[in-house]
């Protein structure tokens, strides 16, 4: 039985319950896509038939978008759930699991959902069916095409380098790699992804964001992508010298590589003794080189500077592997974003009240007594 396997998860958590229609508001908080996303994995993780209304009700177009639908079909695929609602540009959606995740190969493109195509974000899909398949009773291979470096979504370096080997410290194991680079607007880059299946997922023993230690390295890349090679170069020169200036030596690759759409960006880790954190900056046309980089740039400095252990993303994508391990954890976050909040709520919705917010001191506690 999947609960059985999913330590944390309320053991006591009856069929009868399960059975029953869980109604998810897409208006409540942000109103973003997170809400879907996460309610998605929950109901697949515990056969949870769930409606949701007034999805993505927050954003200036909203209902189901090309990377949401994709999310909700991948979701269903791995669950055998029935579907009602799933087309673009819905609003209300039925969902409903008829067996625990099962593990296997599973391909899923982001263009399918839209005429015409689309760049949606697939590192989302990605980390929607992730912990599901994390703890299925097998191992899982996900090819995932479409956007892998677009806006407002993490870039497939940050989950590489960031969000997985977090992950690994919580009994997650999970490989990425990036086949072909999919940039705004056309999107078609690939990922590849390795599930081994059969985690248990536990908070690790640490407190998460009460320590992070001393800083050990800044690294990262700077890439155009079938654009001019003096464009990773001037990022990454710039990128440099800034980091001199504040006394920080940072090993930063310029890259030149080919996709469909042209991109350019600079992707950073800081890698602490007890913790990484990643920060992303995207180029447009007519955006200087040396803009891109002050960004990503300033961004790490800002948090280095708070001397909090996880950046504001991280703290908003650990919040459901949190809930669902067994033990009592401590998050200190940078900043405590509606987006988390709303994330928290949605847990709950689920899990009954597993998270305490202390918004003053910016921390999320598991309480594991509640569980």
């Amino acid at each position: 039985m999947l609960l059985d396997s999913v330590p944390g998860l309320w053991y006591n958590y009856c069929y009868k319950e399960r059975e029953t229609m869980l109604v998810i508001d897409g208006a409540y908080g942000e109103g973003g896509g997170q809400i879907l996303r996460t309610t998605l994995s929950l109901a697949a993780l515990l056969t949870q038939p769930v409606r949701f209304e007034n999805i993505r009700a927050g954003r200036k177009n909203p209902g189901l978008a090309a990377q949401h639908l994709t999310a909700v079909r991948a979701a269903a695929s791995i669950c055998k759930a029935d579907l009602s609602g799933d087309r673009f540009g819905s609003a209300q959606l039925t969902f409903v699991p008829q067996s625990a995740p099962v593990p296997g190969c599973y391909q899923f493109d982001v263009a399918d959902a839209r005429e015409g195509g689309s760049a949606g974000a697939a590192t989302l899909v990605l980390q929607t069916i992730l912990l599901p398949l994390a703890v299925a009773n097998g191992p899982s291979e996900v090819t995932i095409k479409g956007g892998t470096h677009v806006p407002w979504s993490p870039s497939f370096h940050y989950i590489r380098d960031v969000y997985l080997p977090t992950l690994a410290n919580m009994g997650v194991s999970a490989t990425a790699t990036l086949t072909a680079w999919g940039w705004y607007p056309a999107g078609n880059g690939e990922i590849k992804a390795v599930i081994p299946g059969q985690a248990h997922i536990t908070a690790n023993c640490r407190e998460l964001g009460s320590e992070r230690g001393q800083l050990k390295k800044i690294s990262g890349v700077a890439v155009a992508s079938s654009l001019p090679a003096h464009i990773a170069q001037r990022i990454r020169n710039r990128a440099v010298n800034l980091f001199e200036q504040h006394g920080l030596p940072a090993t930063i690759e310029p890259q030149r590589v080919r996709s469909v759409s042209p991109g350019a960006g600079i992707f950073l880790v800081a890698e602490y003794e007890s913790g990484r954190a990643g920060f992303t900056a995207l180029g447009k046309k007519g955006k200087p080189s040396e803009q891109v980089a002050e960004e990503a740039v300033n961004a790490l400095l800002a948090f280095h500077r708070s001397g909090t252990a996880l950046d504001e993303h991280l703290t908003d994508q650990l919040i459901l592997p949190m809930a669902l391990s067994k033990q009592p954890a401590l998050l200190a976050a940078q900043r405590l974003s509606t987006h988390t909040l709303t994330n928290i709520n949605v847990v709950q919705q689920f899990l009954g009240p597993v998270v305490t917010v202390d918004e003053a001191s910016q921390q999320i506690r598991f309480n594991a007594k509640n569980r």
